[in-house]
């Protein structure tokens, strides 16, 4: 035998074979890999591969007794699975009239967006209507959440604190509190001792969460969970946790605005299209059930490039206002800045306005704004935005109590957007007069008592029934058949 051959021989004999090589896995998707990576090949997630463990086959699984038979549906007891109201009107409606009691609720957001703080004023709303509520702080001491709890109202004699951090110790006061809800403040802080990984960990959070999960459900007790969020907005920790909780809700908002929105991203027991509206201070947060007012700013007189418009955040509609400024630049690129707006939609509204109605704005800087710090996604804006720049272009304000709702499409029309008759009801409440609609709105919604609806087909009849007359005008040059 040659010495290469040899070394070959010792080389095999210290590999492992296929069967023993535990291998690796992707806690988000499982997808496996022969040897570590720091990002997974399949869902491009970073940090979510870990060591399989290898076991060997059990053989086949035997039928075990049952302890309770299975029953017709009908006569299953439905006490356990009762709402009760937290307290808090805008979180209950989001989670679909309350809290089910054995509920698990995720609630994640950026740090200091005030999930605490609202989870604090919920358990001292559950505390004052004579439930028991235990608040388990793993990120602050009790006394940094007394002194919070003091700030806003929330000292309540049945709401009991402790500051841990062991995932056994935390179930140990469970046995011996016996809540009807329990608040953990974060799951990403609490630790088992039977994994060894750090707190916060894939292993870990699945753990945590699948412990408290089980505890919930046995006792009927509604768990209420603060996760964190990622860089990119999405919940830390592994994916399973989203499906192994009832509700999931997302807590959004701006550091420099007020205004906080709780959404419902999954949930077992209600819509996932409602969202609650809330207003942080230093003295808590409050919910706000008539928000519109917050997004709509006040002029004594009208202001040209401003244009208001409804939309619809799950079945409410928020009166949002929309702002734009066009202003000459001798740069041979031109800015285009947007705040609360998608700014690859603006710029195809700005390119239809181009194209379609013939406004010049290639050698101008356009910046447009939403009021308030809200962010408005929805399609049904388009038209607010085209309305808005092409006032600004000329420096001609829209007729005071106008509103416009609408999607604009690439080849100009003005495309029909849902829950038309509500965004209309909502305006009228709100003293507008007058609204530029997409064409057969009339028939599907009809006009509010007072207020003159517009049916526009296309952007250059809305411009034109708007008095802004881009074609041929101050501010463009082109085709005006259709003006």
């Amino acid at each position: 035998m040659s010495t290469s051959d040899a070394r070959r021989g010792t080389a095999g004999r210290g590999k492992r074979s296929g069967r023993d090589n535990p291998g690796y896995r992707c806690a988000e998707c499982g997808w496996q890999a022969a040897k570590w990576v720091g990002r997974c090949g399949e869902c491009q997630a970073w940090g979510t591969v870990m060591e399989a463990t290898s076991a060997a086959p059990a053989g086949i699984t035997k039928a075990r007794p049952v302890g309770v038979k299975a029953q017709p549906i009908g006569e299953v007891a439905a006490d356990n699975a009762q709402t009760w109201s937290t307290g808090v009107e805008e979180l209950d409606r989001v989670l679909g009239g309350g809290i089910v009691s054995g509920a698990v609720v995720l609630l994640a957001g950026e740090p200091g967006v005030g999930k605490s703080t609202l989870l604090l004023d919920v358990a001292s709303k559950a505390a004052q209507n004579s439930r028991t509520v235990l608040y388990v702080t793993g990120e602050e001491s009790a006394s940094q959440v007394r002194v919070r709890a003091e700030r806003i109202g929330a000292l309540r004699p049945r709401l009991l604190l402790t500051a841990e951090t062991d995932l056994s110790t935390v179930l140990g006061h469970v046995e011996d509190v016996q809540p009807d809800l329990l608040v953990v403040d974060s799951v990403q802080t609490i630790a088992s001792d039977a994994i060894e990984s750090s707190a916060g960990s894939v292993s870990q959070v699945r753990e945590v969460a699948a412990s408290l999960i089980r505890v919930a459900k046995e006792r009927g007790m509604a768990t209420l969970l603060v996760g964190h969020v990622t860089k990119d907005g999405s919940i830390a920790g592994p994916r399973v946790l989203e499906h192994l909780v009832d509700v999931v809700c997302q807590f959004e908002g701006d550091r420099h605005s007020r205004l906080r929105l709780v959404r419902a991203v999954k949930n077992r027991y209600g819509p996932t299209d409602e969202v609650g509206c809330f207003d942080l201070s230093e003295v808590g947060i409050v919910g706000l059930t008539d928000p519109s007012g917050l997004f709509v700013s006040q002029h004594a007189q009208p202001v040209p490039g401003t244009c208001v418009t409804v939309t619809l955040e799950g079945r409410r509609p928020l009166v949002s206002e929309v702002q734009a400024l066009v202003a000459p630049t001798a740069a041979n690129n031109p800015r285009r800045a947007t705040s609360g707006l998608d700014n690859s939609r603006v710029s195809m509204i700005l390119a239809v306005l181009e194209r379609r109605a013939g406004a010049r704005l290639s050698g101008n800087d356009v910046y447009v704004s939403t009021v308030g710090g809200n962010r408005l996604a929805e399609p049904s804006c388009d038209l607010a935005v085209a309305l808005a720049v092409a006032g600004a272009a000329i420096d001609r304000p829209l007729a005071p109590g106008t509103i416009a709702v609408g999607e604009v499409g690439l080849a100009g029309e003005v495309r029909p957007v849902a829950g038309v008759g509500r965004r209309l009801a909502e305006a009228a409440r709100l003293g507008f007069t007058s609204a530029f609609v997409p064409a057969g709105t009339k028939d599907a919604a009809p006009a509010p008592e007072g207020m003159a609806v517009y049916e526009v087909p296309d952007v250059l009849t809305a411009l034109s029934r708007a008095t802004f007359p881009l074609v041929g005008g101050n501010a463009g040059g082109g085709r005006s058949e259709r003006g």
